[in-house]
C-alpha cells in the first residue's frame, strides 16, 4: 500500500498535527487502582531523591511522570510493601539513563554490567555507582517473597532489555530505520515489559510452574500485551521523539516500509494496537487448564496484564511525558499539534 504522491508543480503543505487512534474505548477491561499509591508514591519520591540524585529539571520531570499511578493501575491488587517494589523499579526504568550518568563509562554495555551483576549477586556485587545501590536495594526486597521462577524470569528478562538497547543505541548511530519485523522483535525487549511481567508473579505472590509460564497461550498473552503498550507507546510518543529526530519507533518504520504519509502510519499502528488487545482477549478466553490451584494462579497472572494494558493507556493521558499538561485534552479530542524539530 502507498500513499498518493502529488503533483511535482504542486506544493506540499507541512503536516502539523496527527489524529490518533481511540484506543481507550477499543479496550474494555475495567481499570481500577491501589489504595497504597499515595503512600508508595512519596516513599518512592525519597528513595529517588536521597542523596541529591535528582535535581531541576530531572526533579520536575519526576512528578510529571506519575510514575505512582502507572504502578497503582497496573498492580492494583498488590500490598503495600511488593507495590513499592514495583514501584522503585518503575520510576528506576524510566530514570535509568540519569541514574547511570555517575558511572565512568555510560555506554549502555557498562550500566548493563553494574546492573546484572546488582542481580546476580544482591548481597556480594558491590559498585560505587548509584545505579548500582539502587539495583541492589530493590531487588534485596523483592527476593524475600518472590518465586524463584518469579526472579529468574526477571532478570533474564532484564538481561534481554539491556542487549536490545544496546543494539537500538547501534541503529540509532548509524541512522538505521530496520524493517518492521525486526523492529518488532526488538522492539518487544527495549520496552521493559517482561521484567514487568515477572513482577506480576511478585506483586500477588505467585508461584506458576515454568511450564505453565512456557506454554504457547501463556507467552502469548504476555506478548499480545507487551505489543499494546509498546506500539501505543510508540504513537503517544511519536511527537516528542520527532522533534529530537529520534526514529526508534513503530510510525516512521511503517512509513519506510509501507510508503504511507505520516497519518496512514498512525492509523495503521492503531489498527495492529486494536488487534493486538483482541488477539489477547481471544488467547483469554482459550486457556487450557492445569487445575484449580494453578488456575487460580494463572487467572490473576492473566488479569494482572490486562491491568497493564488498561492502566498504561489511561496513564499515558494522565502523565506528563507525551503531551505535557494536555493530555486530558489529547485524550478527548485525540489531536496532537506537532512540535518543531529542534535542531
Amino acid at each position: 500500500m502507498s500513499a498518493t504522491q502529488p503533483p511535482n508543480n504542486s506544493p506540499t503543505a507541512p503536516v502539523t498535527k496527527i489524529v490518533l487512534p481511540d484506543l481507550v474505548s477499543h479496550c474494555t477491561f475495567k481499570k481500577r487502582v491501589s489504595r497504597h499509591r499515595k503512600q508508595v508514591t512519596s516513599e518512592t519520591k525519597r528513595w529517588l531523591f536521597k542523596g541529591g540524585n535528582l535535581t531541576g529539571k530531572k526533579r520536575d520531570a519526576f512528578h510529571g511522570l506519575k510514575a505512582g499511578l502507572l504502578t497503582a493501575m497496573c498492580y492494583p491488587d498488590a500490598g503495600c510493601p511488593q507495590l513499592r517494589v514495583c514501584n522503585d523499579f518503575l520510576t528506576y526504568l524510566f530514570h535509568l539513563d540519569n541514574l547511570s550518568d555517575d558511572m565512568d563509562n555510560r555506554g549502555t554495555r557498562s550500566t548493563a554490567d553494574v546492573v546484572l551483576n546488582s542481580l546476580y549477586h544482591p548481597h556480594t556485587y558491590q559498585s560505587p555507582a548509584r545505579v548500582g545501590k539502587m539495583t541492589r536495594d530493590y531487588y534485596k526486597r523483592m527476593i524475600v517473597t518472590a518465586s524463584p521462577g518469579a526472579q529468574q524470569r526477571f532478570i533474564e528478562t532484564f538481561d534481554f532489555f539491556f542487549q536490545s538497547v544496546t543494539q537500538q543505541a547501534i541503529d540509532r548511530e548509524a541512522g538505521i530505520i530496520p524493517d518492521l519485523e525486526s523492529y518488532i522483535a526488538l522492539r518487544r525487549d527495549t520496552s521493559g515489559c517482561k521484567p514487568c511481567w515477572a513482577l506480576i508473579e511478585y506483586a500477588n505472590n505467585l508461584d506458576i510452574p515454568d511450564e505453565v509460564m512456557e506454554h504457547p497461550i501463556i507467552q502469548s498473552l504476555g506478548e499480545a500485551a507487551n505489543d499494546l503498550v509498546t506500539w501505543s507507546n510508540d504513537i503517544f510518543s511519536y511527537n516528542v521523539e520527532q522533534s529530537k529526530g529520534d526514529t526508534h519507533n513503530m510510525i516512521p518504520v511503517v512509513m519506510s516500509e509501507e510508503g504511507l504519509d505520516l497519518q496512514s502510519a498512525v492509523d495503521f499502528v492503531g489498527t495492529m494496537c486494536k488487534q493486538s488487545i483482541d488477539r489477547f482477549v481471544d488467547d483469554r478466553a482459550n486457556l487450557p487448564s492445569w487445575g484449580p490451584e494453578i488456575d487460580k494462579d494463572v487467572n490473576t497472572y492473566v488479569n494482572g496484564l490486562a491491568d497493564w494494558i488498561v492502566g498504561s493507556l489511561h496513564w499515558s493521558f494522565e502523565s506528563e511525558r507525551y503531551f505535557g499538561k494536555t493530555g486530558r485534552e489529547v485524550k478527548a479530542t485525540h489531536v496532537v499539534n506537532l512540535l518543531p524539530r529542534r535542531v
